[in-house]
């Protein structure tokens, strides 16, 4: 049998009964770090035998675990923090499980970003969660384009290094919508960001960048919405607007708005001269 269990994403206090109960009667738990998880489960007096399962190992530990499923063990699988499989390893493991005819257990808990939207302050009836962006830029782009038009909210994850590169790449797509960014959630610095993707691209460039981050996008407004559908920032006032906020000048700025759209620099001047050659 394999259970899927949710562990807390900070608070250690944050896991269910049913969770330590299983940990405990587990024959070995896999998890993403071995010394990570030895914390909570030292936190809880929990002796299980645990075992590596991760995304650089997970091909060969996931034959290994079935077969060990197989002749009668119990596996709990976990992940770091939070709900194994959202963002994180498991996956291979529970197909495998499923064709097999190996019973598969959820076993619910926290999850970052059902966290950020309880706090949030931003309509959550409908949304789409889209774990994270790519890392090279007109990849990230075509993502954020894709979605450009729907009037959901958008639930991003993202690490620190690319917090601003990633919201500047949304804004440039999706327009200033409202944002929430949250950090550090259930931790004793749990903060939350509020405003306009502009109003918190301001506040995170002026602090050190830690944590890992929860970025919820708020739906278009209807206007905005009309717009988008039409025509996305140009590259002549994005490079206005980078060197107002920035105080870049017209180089760096059509340097980052070339790297943020994936595209050459020649072929971003050729666009800004064609934008302003516009009546």
């Amino acid at each position: 049998m394999l259970y899927v269990i949710a562990t807390p994403i900070g608070n250690l206090e944050d896991i269910t009964l049913r969770a330590l109960r299983l940990l405990r009667e587990a024959d070995v738990i896999a998890c993403e770090d071995t010394r990570h998880t030895r914390k909570l489960l030292t936190h809880y007096n929990i002796t299980t035998p645990t075992i590596s399962y991760h995304e650089h190992n997970e091909r060969e530990r996931a034959a290994e675990l079935i077969a060990r499923m197989q002749n009668g063990a119990t596996i709990a699988l976990v992940s770091d923090a939070g709900t194994p499989l959202i963002s994180d390893p498991g996956f291979r493991l529970v197909v495998e499980a499923i064709e097999r005819g190996i019973a598969v257990v959820p076993v619910p808990g926290a999850a970052a970003f059902v966290t950020t939207l309880m706090a949030a302050g931003l309509p959550c009836e409908e949304f789409l969660f889209l774990g994270f962006l790519p890392s090279k830029a007109s990849a990230r782009r075509a993502k954020l384009q894709a979605v450009a038009n729907l009037e959901s909210m958008l639930i991003f994850y993202e690490a620190p290094h690319r917090l601003i590169v990633t919201l500047q790449a949304i804004r440039e797509v999706l327009g200033n919508r409202r944002c929430v960014v949250a950090r550090e959630l259930t931790k004793l610095h749990e903060e939350f960001l509020r405003g306009t993707i502009v109003e918190v691209l301001t506040e995170v460039r002026q602090r050190d960048i830690k944590g890992e981050f929860v970025l919820l996008i708020a739906p278009p407004d209807r206007e905005q919405a009309a717009e988008q559908s039409v025509r996305t920032i140009s590259i002549a006032d994005e490079v206005a607007e980078l060197m107002r906020l920035e105080e870049l000048d017209s180089r760096q700025a059509l340097k980052r708005v070339a790297r943020q759209r994936g595209i050459s620099k020649s072929e971003a001047y050729r666009q800004l001269l064609q934008a302003k050659s516009k009546p």
